[in-house]
């Protein structure tokens, strides 16, 4: 399978159409699209370190979930780290290819694999088709819920606000989820679960009745890359994976 054929067959499973107008994924850099895609890095985001890594290792693609490139890049050179890391994967002829809000909202994407991860049932889609709502199979109370959040996604801590009461539906959305909180309580949510919420929104929302968890942004999406390493030397037998752990943050 060459490069070209890898990024097509996942296309199929996460279609550019679903991708957020402000977004910024596909095949990200590619020294040849006819070079065979036999060894398979899997990454949150592709750092300096993720590189080198994937170099040494002997990998031929990067296979990303936040893009290389959010924007264009008004030049190429080693005074940047974008510049660094397109003049490094380019020298040593690695491809990268980005899946992000089309596999946020892509059936088995991110926020499948969140609601899965946590025992949610009876899914269906909100804000835009993007996150999800379940219910957990009995109610818990919020902090209990809150532990399940931290011991699922393998995450040093969570930040929860809201009143210390039963929950069982569960909104879920990875990463950034601050521009959903609307959505996530017209759709009934007791608690929503996102990475990443502003003060401001959490304190505002609280009063209405419905919770707030914030787990991180990459504990909320690194189910993806994982779940890549897993399946994909099923879905295209010959292929060889690895993942690669790129969140440089540390909780002391």
């Amino acid at each position: 399978m060459t490069v070209n054929e890898l990024y097509r067959e996942l296309s199929r499973r996460y279609p550019p159409e679903l991708r957020a107008g402000w977004d910024n994924d596909g095949l990200m850099v590619c020294p040849d699209a006819d070079a065979p895609a036999r060894r398979v890095l899997c990454t949150l985001d592709v750092t300096g370190a993720c590189i080198e890594y994937a170099r040494l290792e002997g990998y031929d693609v990067i296979l990303s979930h936040h893009p290389l490139l959010f924007h264009s890049a008004g030049s190429v050179t080693p005074a940047t780290v974008t510049g660094r890391r397109l003049l490094a994967l380019v020298s040593a002829g690695i491809s990268v290819l980005s899946f992000h809000t089309r596999a946020d909202a892509a059936e088995g994407g991110v926020n499948d694999l969140l609601a899965e991860a946590l025992g949610l049932s009876e899914l269906s889609p909100f804000a835009e088709g993007v996150g999800r709502i379940g219910n957990l199979p009995e109610a818990l109370p919020l902090f209990a819920f809150a532990d399940l959040v931290r011991a699922a996604l393998s995450c040093p801590a969570v930040l929860c606000a809201g009143e210390e009461k039963p929950v069982r539906r569960v909104a879920v959305l990875g990463g950034s989820g601050k521009d959903e909180i609307e959505a996530a309580r017209a759709a009934g949510a007791d608690v929503y679960l996102s990475g990443r919420l502003s003060y401001e929104s959490v304190n505002e929302a609280t009063e209405s009745g419905m919770a707030m968890i914030e787990a991180g942004h990459f504990y909320t999406e690194a189910l993806l890359p994982k779940m890549w390493a897993e399946c994909l030397p099923v879905w295209f037998p010959g292929i060889e994976t690895g993942y690669y752990h790129s969140c440089g943050i540390t909780v002391l």
